[in-house]
């Protein structure tokens, strides 16, 4: 069997938000570029999670859902034609003489000048609600990829943090009913995501759990209880999310030797990781003071680009002016 090999300048492992523009930005310094992810489309977790959510922290747009803002960053990048290699997990990394291998768990095989690592939380798994597995798919969910499937249905979302007052928001003016609860008093969710939800029409339970869920082929109705005072309520519902939050696994990426601090890849302030010619940005990187913004993975995209450029080509510069220049 012959072993599929791609040479390019520059492979992009993680193809959501920063790896995209990691991906235009690389083409517009002229190197050629592999991404490689090993979910089947591009947008990493706003693709996979939430591409019907309105996004609010991105300069330039007052708000702009999930989905539109990954096809706008496909369609900037794509001028420079990256080759994508989608549904291949990044498995093993070695680097020899002035050249990084990185080999899929598909036996493709990326030969490249230098490594950026954009791959956000690496694999995730959502956080199951307890003794509900029979239910995930018959009206249990754990994120909403089409927000007008639920349009209509009374829907329980379970959670308090952003997910959960993010699916609040959107759902609020398309279901019948929105109910939110969370086992706590406090929230882990924006500020202004809580006032407005609280503002609105959805009804917010504070110290409330999921009792039991039934139904036959479908939801049908949630029980829930107060955890303070054993109360039991009986809701008709036809739809839980259930906004627990995912948990986070690095996978390969663990085993090749890449300093680590709590998941994360630990970076210096050009985005260089602790290995020669792998450079990281986005949510997987590490450093005092980081804040998981996209707005902020698309400017460590930008530095690590810019610094991983005299690597690919030792003539080139640092800094190559500015798009707007006049040429």
């Amino acid at each position: 069997m012959t072993t599929e090999i791609h040479e390019r300048d520059l492979l992009i492992i993680g193809a959501g938000p920063a790896g995209l523009f990691a991906a235009y930005y690389a083409g517009f310094r002229g190197m050629s570029v592999a991404v490689m992810d090993s979910l089947p489309e591009p947008g990493g977790q706003v693709t996979a999670l939430y591409p019907e959510k309105q996004i609010l922290d991105v300069a330039g747009f007052p708000t702009i859902k999930g989905q539109e803002l990954i096809d706008n960053c496909v369609a900037q990048a794509a001028p420079f034609d990256p080759l994508y290699l989608l549904g291949h997990r990044a498995e093993d990394l070695v680097h020899a003489d002035d050249l990084v291998e990185v080999t899929s768990h598909k036996q493709v095989k990326v030969h490249c000048k230098a490594v950026i690592i954009t791959g956000g939380i690496g694999t995730f798994t959502p956080r199951p609600l307890p003794d509900s597995d029979d239910w995930e798919g018959r009206g249990l969910m754990y994120f909403v990829p089409r927000l007008d499937e639920l349009s209509g249905l009374d829907v329980l979302i379970v959670g308090g943090g952003d997910s959960a007052f993010d699916w609040a928001q959107s759902l609020e003016p398309l279901a019948k009913s929105v109910t939110l609860i969370h086992r706590r008093d406090r929230f882990r969710a924006h500020e202004h995501s809580v006032s407005t939800v609280m503002a609105s029409s959805v009804n917010v339970l504070t110290h409330w759990e999921v009792a039991s869920i039934r139904g036959n082929s479908r939801v049908r109705e949630v029980t829930i209880f107060q955890n303070q005072t054993d109360e039991q309520r009986t809701l008709p519902i036809q739809a839980v999310v259930a906004a627990l939050g995912f948990k986070a696994d690095l996978g390969p990426l663990k085993s090749w030797g890449l300093e680590q601090k709590a998941r994360k890849v630990v970076v210096n302030t050009t985005m260089a990781t602790s290995l020669p010619r792998v450079f990281a940005a986005g949510d997987i990187t590490s450093y005092e003071g980081k804040v998981d913004l996209i707005a902020v993975g698309f400017g460590e995209a930008a530095i690590a680009v810019n610094n991983a450029a005299p690597v690919v080509d030792p003539s080139a510069r640092l800094f190559p002016g500015h798009s707007s220049d006049p040429h």
